[in-house]
């Protein structure tokens, strides 16, 4: 290398150049071989001059010119170091240099790639919201799960029933990636999957990612990076106290725990280490509106993540994820107008074996490959096998549908991130493809459902047909292309193209997308950026045998209980539209469409003052082909549900929201959005997930369940004396849309047309880490302690989640259900 660059110059006098030479080293102090540097400066190629470690990690560049110089040294699994301003005089050896690399915590993740000090470099067109594991862990959660975070972000919400909105769109048409690889239901897209918080380093939801690398989703992305394994031994043990159930002034038992235990360490010193987290949660939740004891829901389940991380060498890593993750939830959609007889009950089983392997090229380039199997298995039912009964006021006789569903994914990647190239700045190319193969059995069986007035009489009658074999297989093949160009330490473009095909959806959807990040005054205060792009969805396996699903016989009844007519047969079908007009095909058969959303977002960012920042965006969001179910009554005297791909919805988002970050310890968070969210109503994950609904109405074009016009939410972490942690969130937003129905449940007015009242809520979480030097006991004595308390709904402000919203109900218009202050603790034990 030394000869490459006196060839560039004329020949020169030993005395004017030196050799540059070092040692990388790990923290302990152990070489590490075959790590790459780069040394660049002065009249070197743009590049720069790359070299290899030998096996006592030493490097050397001979005959260097005298100058200022910058050198940088990586090593898969490591943290890159860099030194700047490395004076080379003439004349005079230079002294041997050292580079440290820290374990690189993110390493199994993603590899982060930073050059020069430009602000376009470090940022995004559309920023994620992040959460570290900290804040998880101080943040005022009911539950400490990922899932509870979420609605905390700008755009995401949670609606009475317990879904999750992300940008308009439910969790289903998102996705969840834990360390780069799918955990979803593979059959409905949900979360069902939950994370031990023990495990997360990082939390990040994006509402549109305009990397062409992100694919399978038209709605949001959640992406989780897991804890990498430490080479040294490191334990937790969590939330040991139970929460004591107290009503009507006595303890009742356990309300639940969810104790944790987390390990990390080294098998093999410098070779294999591994981690692993569990959690076993068992909780109680009381449901407002409902006569104790009959007003609990109860949750059981275990999560268990364990990761053996293997170092083949500095530039070659190897890890192996093995998950389990079994649940049961009783009574689970049991509500004030929803008494336990009449509720369903959620289960599921499964597990998860992957392998991912990074090599990093001496080039600088980054090969990655993952290899993931899923199995997943889930099953609902009633509590029993009498008539469901619909009345004007709520539920009544056994929840009517039951399922059982066996899952399967295997899911292989390939990611090849190319070594930056130069031309009219650094281009960061990337280039990968997908493969997805999923697949599902299972039954589904309904008993009959009784529409009743308010004296019992029934007026209509619905039965089903036996029980229905549904399965279905799909594969998936994804390719893309990105580019991340620095123009210049102002101007970043994110630029790609991403392709995909399915053999039950679109065989061929390009996804083009674009994002950019511009600051004009030089200094980084202010960031402008934007984007646009269309993500592609996957075609839901509910949707592929809909048509399998049990048909329905209705029969009308007069209040005298006198029969109306004779039955009437609902079949299933699919409405497609061809070119010779619609057809309707009553069978099995791929739509071959996939759902898919455009959306574009601008944003502008401006540093008020150090550390306080304000920001101001606008998105917008259209969804295609969403799958919605409509009863129709056909020109040949039939009648049908018909599951067709054309519903759409509509999402705008206009959000200013401003961060002030002292220190760490003293970060504060404040946002208000205005949204709009107006869609079909009929989709399949409206309709059939989690639990299958009773009654199915005509698709109309309205309000989404989720629409909540005006929010503010703000949330912050403040260090107090005696080493207290305050950790308040105050959420405030319109209340939630609902319908008026008949005494036939059918819509009494439009839908979603009446609103909940105002919901307003405060939360506290007060903790502390701690040292009990006083106690006996030598091993706890040298130990760290958490402990912790939370407070929801400090101001015990009485926000409904059910309303009588049946016109023929006594009580109609009347709201129920309202929600108390309550209190939570816990108490961890830290090695």
């Amino acid at each position: 290398m030394g000869l490459l660059v006196l060839m560039t110059f004329p020949a020169r006098s030993a005395g004017e150049t030196q050799t540059l030479h070092g040692q990388v080293l790990t923290p302990k102090g152990a070489p590490i071989a075959n790590a790459v540097c780069s040394l660049s400066g002065r009249t070197l190629p743009e590049r720069g001059l790359q070299t290899t470690t030998g096996p006592r990690g030493h490097f050397s560049y001979p005959s260097v010119l005298a100058g200022t110089y910058s050198l940088t040294c990586a090593a898969l699994g490591r943290q890159p170091v860099s030194k700047s301003n490395i004076e080379i005089p003439p004349g005079k050896a230079v002294p041997p240099l050292q580079f440290v690399l820290p374990r690189e915590i993110m390493i199994r993740k993603h590899i982060i790639v930073r050059a020069s000090s430009g602000k376009a470099v470090s940022t995004q067109a559309a920023p994620a919201a992040t959460f570290s594991a900290q804040k998880l862990m101080t943040l005022p959660l009911a539950q400490l799960k990922f899932t509870a975070a979420l609605p905390l972000v700008p755009g995401v919400v949670r609606t009475p029933d317990g879904k999750l909105s992300i940008k308009g769109s439910p969790e289903e048409q998102g996705l969840l990636l834990v360390d780069d690889a799918d955990l979803v239901d593979p059959v409905t897209g949900a979360f069902s999957v939950e994370v031990p918080i023990d495990a997360i380093e990082q939390l990040q939801v994006y509402k549109a990612p305009y990397l062409a690398r992100y694919g399978r989703f038209s709605g949001g992305l959640t992406t989780i990076d897991t804890k990498p394994p430490l080479d040294q031994w490191h334990w937790e043990v969590n939330d040991l106290i139970p929460d004591i159930f107290i009503e009507q002034g006595h303890i009742q038992g356990i309300a639940g725990d969810a104790p944790r235990f987390y390990l990390t360490g080294p098998l093999i010193e410098n070779k294999l280490s591994f981690a692993e987290s569990f959690i076993y949660d068992f909780n109680r939740n009381f449901v407002e509106g409902l006569p104790w004891p009959h007003n609990l829901t109860r949750q059981e389940g275990a999560s268990s993540f364990t990761t053996f991380q293997y170092i083949f060498s500095p530039q070659h890593l190897l890890s192996v994820d093995v998950r389990y993750f079994p649940m049961r939830k009783d009574d689970w959609n049991i509500s004030a107008l929803v008494p336990e007889t009449a509720s369903s009950d959620l289960g599921q089983t499964g597990h998860q074996v992957g392998a991912t392997d990074r090599y990093l090229f001496k080039s600088g380039g980054i090969l990655t490959s993952l290899f993931q199997d899923t199995q997943f298995n889930t099953y609902s039912h009633g509590q029993g096998s009498e008539p469901m009964l619909l009345t004007p006021n709520g539920f009544g006789g056994n929840y009517f549908n039951s399922y059982r569903r066996f899952a399967d994914q295997q899911e292989l990647l390939e990611e090849y991130r190319l070594p930056t190239k130069k031309w009219h700045g650094d281009h960061h190319l990337q280039v990968g493809g997908d493969f997805y193969h999923r697949a599902y059995y299972g039954t589904s069986t309904s008993s009959p459902v009784d529409i009743t007035n308010t004296t019992g009489q029934t007026l209509e009658q619905m039965t089903f047909s036996g029980v229905a074999e549904l399965s279905d297989v799909d594969t998936e093949f994804e390719g893309y292309g990105q580019d991340h160009w620095l123009v210049n330490d102002d101007l970043g473009l994110d630029y790609g193209l991403r392709f995909s095909s399915e053999n039950i959806g679109n065989k061929d959807a390009f996804a083009p997308r674009v994002g950019l990040v511009f600051t004009p005054n030089h200094t980084g205060s202010t960031v402008i950026r934007g984007g646009a792009g269309v993500f592609y969805d996957r075609e839901p396996l509910l949707a592929a045998d809909y048509t399998e699903n049990p048909t329905r016989t209705i029969q009308f009844y007069s209040p005298e209980g006198v029969p109306l007519g004779a039955p009437e047969f609902w079949s299933n079908g699919y409405s497609i539209y061809a070119e010779n007009g619609r057809l309707i095909i009553p069978i099995h058969n791929h739509l071959g469409v996939t759902p898919y959303d455009e959306t574009w977002s601008a944003e502008v960012d401006q540093e008020l003052a150090p550390n306080w920042l304000l920001k101001v965006s606008y998105l917008g969001n259209t969804s295609f082909d969403q799958f919605v179910v409509n009863p129709e009554s056909l020109a040949n005297g039939t009648n049908a549900f018909l599951l067709s791909d054309g519903g759409t919805a509509r999402y705008h988002e206009f959000e200013v929201a401003t961060r002030y970050r002292v220190r760490e310890r003293a970060d504060m968070n404040l946002a208000y959005v205005h949204s709009v969210a107006r869609g079909d109503l009929n989709t399949l994950s409206q309709l059939y997930v989690p639990f299958e609904q009773p009654v199915i109405h005509p698709d109309l074009f309205a309000n989404l369940p989720s629409d909540i016009p005006n929010r503010v939410i703000t949330w912050a972490q403040l260090g107090l004396p005696w080493k207290l942690t305050l950790s308040p969130v105050f959420d405030i937003h319109t209340g939630f849309p609902y319908s008026d129905f008949d005494v036939l449940q059918n819509y009494a007015g439009p839908p979603n047309s009446h609103r909940f009242p105002r919901f307003y809520s405060l939360d506290l979480k007060l903790s502390k880490d701690f040292h009990i030097p006083f106690i006996h006991t030598a091993f706890l004595r040298k130990h760290e302690f958490r402990g912790a308390i939370g407070f929801f709904d400090v101001t015990n402000h009485q926000n409904p989640v059910d309303v009588f919203s049946n016109t023929a109900s006594p009580y109609f218009a009347h709201f129920i259900g309202f929600q108390h202050l309550t209190l939570n603790t816990w108490f961890d034990l830290i090695y």
